[in-house]
């Protein structure tokens, strides 16, 4: 699937779409160069799903619990750019949140493919010649 942002005033509506086409996957692993939209479009799927709360990069902390004020689901924001070794991804308990059944987003996944579940799905953002962003991805 292939979602169009052209601005971030429509950035919403492409969120919404996501969210419809995510089924029941609960790892999603974003990819993109910097400054290509991930922590700005994460935050937008995570107020559509009904955070409350502020949504930033969790560029030091690593990792951001959010939880949806309507369904009480949670929602785990990940930020691997500062690992160093994947020793570090380990000694967080990566799995505890992977195989959690909660949703998974995650910034610079290339960072820890070895890691990650073989049904995570990989989404691509990038910021096209014009300003705009496509997202990509394969959900089933």
């Amino acid at each position: 699937m292939e979602i169009k942002i052209n601005s971030l005033d429509h950035i919403r509506e492409a969120a919404k779409e996501f969210i419809a086409a995510m089924g029941d996957n609960t790892v999603f692993a974003f990819y993109g160069k910097m400054g290509a939209g991930k922590t700005t479009f994460i935050k937008a799927v995570c107020e559509e799903l009904g955070v409350t709360d502020v949504i930033n990069s969790p560029t030091f902390a690593i990792v951001n619990e959010y939880r949806s004020e309507e369904t009480g689901e949670l929602i785990y924001h990940f930020d691997f750019y500062r690992i160093k070794k994947l020793e570090e991804v380990y000694d967080m308990g990566y799995e505890d949140y992977f195989y959690s059944g909660a949703l998974c987003f995650i910034e610079w996944p290339e960072l820890i493919e070895e890691v990650l579940p073989g049904d995570a799905v990989n989404v691509y953002i990038e910021e096209q010649e014009d300003g705009t962003r496509t997202v990509r991805f394969d959900a089933e």
